[in-house]
C-alpha cells in the first residue's frame, strides 16, 4: 500500500470499501490485509482515537466497554462494523479531494491562495506547499493557486499564529467571464490526467487477467488507483461534465471490488 500513515489508511479503507454514502463495512482480516493494517496495539489505539475524535463510528451492536475490550485480543477488538462519519469524510477529502464532489454539491465559488514567501525562507515555503498538497489546489501563476474546494477555513487553521501567516492572502470569488476549459487545462492539465486514467485502466486489466489470489489482486488495484487519486484535484461535475473519465474510473473500480470481494 502506497499510504504509510495509519489514520489515513483507515479513513480510505472505510470509503473505498463502501461508497460516498458512507455505509458501514466489516473491518475484518480481508480489509486489513488489503490495506496492510496489522492487528497490534498501535492500530487499536488509532481506531479508538478516531472514534473519540468523531472521524469514524463503530456499529452500536459492536460497541464494548473498556473492561470487556481489555480481556479480548487485538484481533477481536479491531474486527467489527465501522463507518466513516461526515467529519471523517471531509478530513479524507483534504488528502483525496476527488471524493468531495461525489457527495457534496459545489457552491460555484473559487478559492484563491496567494503567497509571497521570501527566498530566504524557502523551507517555510516548501513546508506550506507540502501541507496543502491534496487540497485540489492548482498553480494558476507563480505563488498563485486556485481551487473549487472550500478550503479557506482549513487554511486559516493551518497558518493561524504561525510565521507563514504574514505572507498569505486568501480569497473567495465567482467566475465572471473567460473560458473555463482553458483555465482547467492550464491549472490542472486535464488532458494529461485523462491519459493517466487510461493507463490505469490498462494496469487494472493486466492485474485482473493474471491468475492469483483475489485479495492480492484487489490490493494491487487499489494501490494503483490511490497513486492516481493523489493527483486528481477532484473537480466538480459542473466543470468537467458527467462523462469525465474520473467518474467512470470510480464506477469501474466499484465493479472490480464487488467481484474480487465476492
Amino acid at each position: 500500500m502506497v499510504i504509510k500513515e495509519r489514520r489515513t489508511k483507515i479513513l480510505l479503507a472505510l470509503l473505498v470499501c463502501s461508497d460516498v454514502n458512507l455505509q458501514p463495512i466489516l473491518f475484518d482480516q480481508r480489509i486489513q490485509a488489503i490495506f496492510d493494517l496489522s492487528f497490534n496495539q498501535k492500530t487499536r489505539g488509532t481506531i479508538s482515537a478516531m472514534i473519540k475524535d468523531g472521524a469514524i463510528e463503530k456499529s452500536s451492536s459492536q460497541n464494548e466497554n473498556d473492561s470487556e475490550a481489555s480481556n479480548r485480543s487485538d484481533e477481536q477488538v479491531i474486527t467489527g462494523m465501522y463507518r466513516l462519519t461526515d467529519k471523517g469524510f471531509h478530513i479524507l477529502c483534504l488528502e483525496f479531494p476527488f471524493f468531495r464532489f461525489l457527495r457534496d454539491k459545489w457552491d460555484g465559488k473559487w478559492r484563491i491562495l496567494s503567497y509571497e514567501i521570501p527566498e530566504s525562507k524557502r523551507d517555510l515555503r516548501d513546508k506550506l506547499r507540502r501541507e496543502v498538497t491534496g487540497w485540489g489546489l492548482g498553480p494558476w501563476h507563480r505563488s498563485f493557486w486556485v481551487t473549487p474546494h472550500p478550503i479557506i477555513e482549513n487554511l486559516r487553521v493551518l497558518v493561524s499564529n504561525k510565521e507563514e501567516e504574514q505572507y498569505i492572502q486568501a480569497f473567495e470569488a465567482d467566475h465572471i467571464f473567460g473560458d473555463k476549459e482553458i483555465l482547467i487545462e492550464k491549472v490542472w492539465q486535464k488532458n494529461e490526467l485523462d491519459r493517466r486514467y487510461r493507463e490505469l485502466f490498462k494496469l487494472w486489466h493486466e492485474i485482473l487477467s493474471k491468475d492469483g489470489d483475489k485479495l492480492l489482486k484487489l490490493r494491487q488495484v487499489i494501490s494503483e488507483y490511490v497513486t492516481l487519486l493523489r493527483i486528481d484535484p477532484g473537480l466538480p461535475v459542473d466543470l468537467v461534465g458527467t462523462s469525465w473519465i474520473g467518474f467512470e474510473a470510480f464506477n469501474i473500480y466499484k465493479e472490480i471490488r464487488s467481484i474480487l470481494l465476492s
